[in-house]
């Protein structure tokens, strides 16, 4: 199907109903290859670069083969999970989770989502009343499976979201143990931004006999995004994003860096520039990064400064840009950061900026990407930041302004230091004269006033005499 519309697709009434309220007409690659497949019931092994309707490829396929379970009974026991979607962020599975409920509008078909940082107790509730289809991060699923609140054992299909993501965080032996609740005969679905020999393994391992859609070679970025790299010195770097924010004209923007105290730093540091600024890191409360995140899309913030936690999957619609304020460790995170922007067909602006001791990470997205990065040298403005400013090496160094005024001052001050200076007063010869001792020596005066030492002095009680019981011999 080229360039295929989704009225095309045989959906169910209600499932196309909600497809074109959202606004659906043509399909993204992996969507026009992926979700005929899907329909068929066989496993999937997809690859496409973020930003590119993964959720929509696996989510409408499942909806529409879990509709002959639909009914309206109130009884949790007519509900029972039937689709595990898994994935790696509590935001990505409550950005899901909104798509599915979003996709099932018209239909009986229930759907849940549970994530760690928030209180049990109201996901339990929901799992109690039933759903068909659960979206989870693994972690919160184990400890619901523990308790007791999660039934897997009529699961029919199993999608592992971002799979190449949960095995970065160290979420294989979950996977595993979840995986293994899970009843033999189902249909995986397995979807990733790169294909690394891991999720290889773990395809092989999991799917059986699986379909494998590459709709882009592995780790490319979007031919929509215009990629820069700058070279910045470190203590530039908040001066650099300000500029080209304001000559681009940039509303919204994504900056990455790679720590959390780093995060917490900038974006209080661009808020007291004038920016409006929020953090999204690990070391917030999942309450705290949901309204983080509802503030950007609401753009009553200008500039999201996030860790790699915010990276992977968030679809936010047309953010014009993401500034990596550092380079990030892991060379394929560049590819979801830079994700973030330039979705679905959009154009979109990735600005890196590079210290100098970035050298070996930009060699890793090189060889990533197979292509030479040219680092372009960045022109400051003159209304430079006012002020000393701290280089890191125990020096305050001033501003061009203040540098100036330094230079103008000095000629000043020699013609001050070759100035005569007055004559010195003269010199009183007594002061000169060696020290002689007087001829004769006579006692002190307090030697005079002195008592006898046998004495006791009138500040020391005497003891007083205590009748003896006893004498000795």
């Amino acid at each position: 199907m080229s360039e295929s519309a989704f009225s095309k697709l045989s959906l169910a009434e209600p499932l196309a109903r909600a497809v074109a309220e959202m606004g659906y007409e043509s399909m993204t690659p992996i969507q026009e290859q992926a979700i005929p497949v899907v329909l068929t019931g066989k496993d999937v092994m997809g690859a496409a670069q973020t930003g590119t309707g993964k959720t929509a490829a696996f989510s409408l396929p499942l909806l529409q083969r879990l509709l002959k379970h639909e009914n309206a009974s109130t009884s949790p026991a007519r509900h029972p999970v039937r689709a595990l979607v898994l994935l790696p962020t509590r935001e990505l599975a409550d950005q899901v989770a909104q798509q599915v409920k979003l996709y099932a509008k018209y239909t009986n078909l229930r759907s849940a989502v549970v994530f760690g940082g928030m209180d049990m107790k109201p996901q339990t509730a929901e799992l109690k009343r039933g759903v068909e289809v659960l979206v989870a991060t693994p972690g919160r699923l184990l400890d619901h499976i523990e308790a007791k609140n999660a039934v897997l054992n009529q699961v029919e299909y199993v999608v592992l979201d971002e799979a190449d993501r949960m095995l970065d965080i160290g979420f294989l032996p979950d996977l595993q143990r979840i995986l293994s609740y899970l009843p033999k005969q189902r249909t995986t679905l397995l979807f990733s931004a790169t294909f690394s020999p891991e999720i290889k393994r773990l395809a092989n391992s999991y799917l059986q006999d699986p379909v494998t859609i590459e709709v882009s070679r592995p780790n490319t970025t979007a031919s929509t995004v215009e990629q820069h790299f700058y070279n910045v010195p470190d203590d530039e770097k908040r001066h650099a994003i300000k500029q080209i924010v304001r000559q681009r004209g940039i509303t919204q923007a994504f900056v990455f860096v790679n720590s959390k105290l780093g995060c917490a730093r900038l974006a209080r540091s661009l808020e007291r520039e004038g920016m409006k600024t929020t953090a999204l890191h690990g070391d917030k409360s999942q309450d705290e990064r949901l309204k983080a995140l509802d503030a950007f899309k609401k753009g009553e913030v200008d500039l999201l400064v996030a860790t790699d936690v915010a990276a992977r999957g968030l679809d936010i619609k047309d953010v014009p840009a993401v500034f990596n304020f550092d380079v990030p460790f892991n060379a394929e995170d560049y590819v979801h950061r830079i994700g973030r922007t330039g979705r679905a067909g959009a154009s979109g602006l990735a600005v890196t900026l590079v210290a100098p001791s970035d050298t070996r990470l930009v060699a890793d997205i090189e060889k990533l990407l197979k292509r030479k990065i040219e680092i372009e040298a960045l022109e400051f403005d003159e209304d430079r930041p006012r002020g000393r400013i701290n280089d890191g090496r125990r020096a305050w160094r001033g501003n061009g302004e203040e540098e100036e005024r330094r230079e103008r001052s000095e000629p000043v001050a020699q013609e001050r230091r070759r100035e005569p200076r007055p004559p010195s007063a003269p010199k009183d010869p007594f002061f000169d004269q060696p020290y002689e001792p007087p001829a004769r020596e006579e006692a002190p005066a307090w030697e005079a006033t002195a008592k006898p030492a046998n004495r006791i002095s009138a500040n020391i009680k005497p003891k007083r005499k205590v009748a003896a019981l006893f004498k000795g011999e």
